[in-house]
């Protein structure tokens, strides 16, 4: 498994931005997908983005014009850059490392998880 970690959640008002960083301790081009994903109190994890080896990006409709994600091949860094936020947004936000092409095919590589809390 590789060790992934986040960090840049944080309280922000609506409308507002937050970088969030997953650390990844081996080489990310090992996976095909790096993700994130996030959750709230009695919700199941569900899938906001990813990105391909390839470059490739996908989101889900919820975020699509307000996140971007990227990747840092040569600092085994992914990032998700959230860009007008909505309170709807607040959740624990989690990245993971997977092969599979199925978005909930994700195995065990998980970070620990970073929360992000959008004031209205």
């Amino acid at each position: 498994q590789v060790h992934l970690v986040e960090s840049g959640g944080g309280l922000v008002q609506a409308g507002g931005s937050l970088t969030l960083s997953c650390a990844a301790s081996g080489s990310i081009l090992d996976f095909n997908y790096m993700g994130w994903y996030r959750q709230g109190p009695g919700k199941r994890r569900e899938w906001v983005a990813d990105i391909a080896t390839t470059g490739v990006r996908k989101y889900v409709d919820a975020v699509k014009g307000r996140f971007t994600i990227s990747r840092d091949n040569a600092k085994n860094t992914v990032y998700l850059q959230m860009n007008s936020l909505l309170p709807e947004d607040t959740d624990v936000y989690y990245c993971n490392a997977r092969n599979a092409h199925n978005r909930y095919g994700n195995g065990d590589n998980w970070g620990q998880g970073t929360q992000v809390t959008v004031s209205s």
